[in-house]
């Protein structure tokens, strides 16, 4: 298998249309970790990502009456835009299924590539069907995104440059996993020539279907999958994929949204170039290898796979980015409501800077105070800064790692409302479009009251709402089957304690 991969990866045509990127040094980080971290600037691609590899490498694979008949895809992001270039490159006819929820920017980008969109439905699952759809009705040659031997073997061509970019000792390699084209395409090509070096993929925790393939030895599907790192939002690894990186790829390190935010700053620092979530998996899987195996003076290198990202989406970036670099604590405390109770927690705080601080009066006793702490990951941790105000005497709860707490309850402190009963709370996900909001919300209350509602756009596809609905105990049982039919991804955060401590 990995010779036939080899072959067609050396025979790969990309660089009639992509370019050979480099391998830049990146100095803060390699220093911080003890280890030489090297960046694949896959970002520098005419269309900001590495997918115009596979993309037109499956294009040139075609005979010249499937050539005639168009080619068709469904995509939100790269995938769109790699093929669309790649066919005006070739004078083919491309049309691109895209979900109606795909931010404007990406849309233009497509059509100022010279393909054709079609909007249609939702979700990437809809625009998916109806693309297949096209297939059968117009007679379109469908290019899928990963899971195709062409496609990988075009993805597989960015190996064969680290191999010949990178002289001397190599230790591990770094990749971004989201249908596992590129990293099928980077194993098979490094394990035929140089097995000595581990090819590591690096997959969002909250959408890792490779990691879960592997544990159970066998293709699954998500029952959710993340969405801020839309790049490598999908829900089952591919068939072609799996096949490979099941044999091949040493392992699968999963990270979290603070982490990714995390590494999209480490590589602006290093590079100032600003790559898009997916794009920076690769460092945060090396600064967590790194911390897990303490390892030094290894040379590591990370696909920064690209950088499509909106504009809008960097303040969720830099709100994270601390948190993820675990230079800052988030804390519910709780103070007596009485003179000389600030002082006395400032003095508790000492010299650490407040990043953010909000205060709320509670009861007649006490007051609850949501504060952001900088902390450092080795000089002041912040299970010491919370050990810390315990002794000092104020009870203390800690939601860095609390989702609700850092996307909604840090915007809404505002105390307890007395006459609201029989609250129970749900956090929800829903397609961010033109009328989204106002249809969710009539979806949402047709048969209970909303007594809490917060929407605060994080410049994605996707919209993000906490909402309190009133039910009586004896009408509980007809609330998930109510929700189901919304339609949206929803958690139930009733008792979150961010929740009881601020709003509940």
């Amino acid at each position: 298998m990995l010779e036939t991969y080899v072959k067609k990866i050396l025979c790969s045509p990309v660089y009639d249309v992509a370019v050979e990127t480099p391998v830049h040094a990146a100095p803060f980080l390699s220093e911080r970790l003890g280890n030489t971290v090297l960046l694949k600037r896959e970002d520098l691609q005419p269309v900001f990502s590495f997918k115009i590899r596979g993309a037109y490498n499956k294009l040139a694979q075609l005979t010249d009456e499937q050539r005639a008949c168009g080619v068709v895809a469904a995509s939100a992001g790269n995938h769109a835009q790699g093929l669309a270039y790649a066919a005006r490159h070739m004078g083919v006819k491309a049309t691109i299924v895209m979900p109606r929820t795909t931010p404007e920017i990406k849309v233009k980008a497509v059509r100022a590539r010279g393909g054709k969109v079609v909007l249609h439905g939702d979700a990437f699952d809809e625009a998916l069907a109806y693309s297949q759809k096209l297939v059968k009705e117009k007679g379109y040659v469908y290019i899928h995104p990963y899971d195709d031997p062409d496609t990988i073997a075009g993805q597989g061509t960015v190996a064969m440059e680290i191999l010949r970019q990178v002289q001397g000792p190599l230790n591990a390699i770094f990749v971004p996993v989201g249908g596992g084209g590129l990293v099928a395409g980077i194993a098979a090509y490094v394990k035929y020539l140089r097995p000595d070096i581990k090819v590591i993929g690096v997959e969002p925790q909250d959408s890792a279907c490779l990691h879960a393939a592997l544990a159970a030895d066998e293709r699954v599907v998500l029952g959710q999958v993340g969405l801020f790192a839309d790049g490598v939002a999908v829900a089952q690894i591919g068939e072609h994929t799996f096949e490979v990186c099941r044999q091949y790829v040493d392992e699968v390190i999963t990270v979290t949204t603070d982490e990714m935010c995390a590494a999209i700053k480490d590589i602006y620092d290093d590079t100032r170039s600003i790559c898009e979530p997916a794009g920076c998996l690769g460092v945060a899987g090396i600064k967590k290898y790194v911390e897990r195996e303490g390892c030094s003076g290894q040379v590591l290198v990370a696909i920064d796979s690209g950088a499509n990202i909106n504009f809008d989406r960097l303040r969720h970036v830099a709100e994270r980015a601390e948190i993820g670099e675990k230079r800052e604590a988030l804390l519910a405390v709780t103070i007596p409501e009485k003179p000389g109770s600030f002082k006395h927690f400032c003095e508790a705080i000492g010299k650490r800077a407040i990043t953010e601080f909000n205060y709320r009066y509670h009861t007649g006793s006490e007051a609850h105070i949501f504060v952001g702490v900088q902390t450092h990951p080795e000089l002041d941790p912040r299970d010491k800064l919370v050990s810390q105000l315990a002794e000092d005497g104020f009870p203390v709860l800690d939601l860095t790692d609390n989702e609700l707490a850092k996307l909604h309850i840090r915007h809404m402190v505002g105390g307890h409302a007395e006459h609201v009963t029989d609250e129970q709370v749900f956090r929800f996900e829903f397609p961010e479009r033109p009328g989204a909001l106002f249809n969710f919300l009539n979806k949402l209350g047709g048969r209970w009251n909303i007594s809490m509602f917060h929407y605060r756009n994080h410049g994605a596809a996707y919209g993000r709402v906490v909402a309190g609905l009133q039910v009586p105990e004896s009408e509980r049982h007809l609330l998930p089957a109510a929700l189901d039919g919304i339609g949206y991804q929803y958690w139930d955060e009733t008792d979150n304690p961010a929740y009881r401590l601020y709003l509940g």
